[in-house]
């Protein structure tokens, strides 16, 4: 059948896409909801028409639910509650800055105590911070939860690559009504990672992410970060 409002089609294209962008947020609680098989397919498969270099595709997805979530789960908690374990586990790479500097501290600090805020969590509480930080590790009781890895013989390239990809899955997920949290957090734990996933020697973990039906009623489900204006960031070259 020919569109006769090419238009009107064009437009709804638009508004479609741009909303699938613009209201994904990183959400930190969720609905016990199960999420289908066929939709977590789903979502992979668009994700993967992602551009990567040479179309190398760099991407290694594991998909953790139910037991073997909890396994997970479990074995990273046990290690972030002991101070003596934790201290053994270094991230494999430098996601941050070694040097904070302005503006980026600043807005780190502005979003972190923004949540913490919005969750009565005191500067001084220091409990309360730690508990927090290991609602990660239980992907915020995502139904799902990805973990992502990559071949070490790529190089930064790929990363690159790999970050379209990453985005695509979250934008995707938006569209079916779903949302996610990506996490870095996990990569300080990637040996017990690879470990509870068999991840051969060749392969390193990227992040995490947590994937599900966002808990509306969930007061840190109301934090919108904020973005800089386009003329902040942009100079144009005529």
């Amino acid at each position: 059948m020919t569109d006769t409002h090419p238009e009107a089609t064009a437009a709804s294209a638009v508004q479609a896409v741009d909303t699938a962008i613009t209201s994904r947020r990183s959400m930190r609680a969720y609905l016990p909801t199960p999420v289908p098989r066929q939709l977590i397919e789903d979502i992979l498969q668009v994700a993967a028409r992602a551009p990567s270099g040479t179309n190398t595709q760099p991407w290694q997805v594991h998909v953790l639910t139910g037991a073997a979530k909890a396994r997970l789960t479990a074995a990273i908690c046990a290690a972030h509650d002991d101070p003596a374990q934790r201290a053994l586990h270094t991230e494999e790479y430098a996601y941050y800055p070694t040097e904070w500097r302005s503006p980026y501290i600043d807005r780190r600090r502005k979003v972190g105590w923004d949540l913490y805020s919005l969750l009565g969590i005191g500067k001084a509480d220091k409990l309360r911070m730690h508990q927090q930080q290991a609602r990660n590790y239980a992907f915020f009781d995502a139904p799902v939860g990805l973990m992502f890895s990559i071949d070490r013989v790529l190089q930064q390239g790929s990363w690159l690559d790999y970050g379209m990809f990453l985005q695509n899955i979250m934008v995707a997920a938006r569209a079916r009504g779903l949302h996610t949290c990506p996490q870095a957090a996990f990569t300080q734990f990637h040996r017990i990672i690879s470990a509870e996933l068999g991840l051969p020697a060749s392969q390193m973990v990227v992040c995490g992410m947590a994937l599900g039906f966002a808990d509306p009623a969930a007061i840190e489900n109301t934090l919108v970060t904020e973005r800089e204006p386009v003329a902040s960031f942009t100079t144009f070259h005529d």
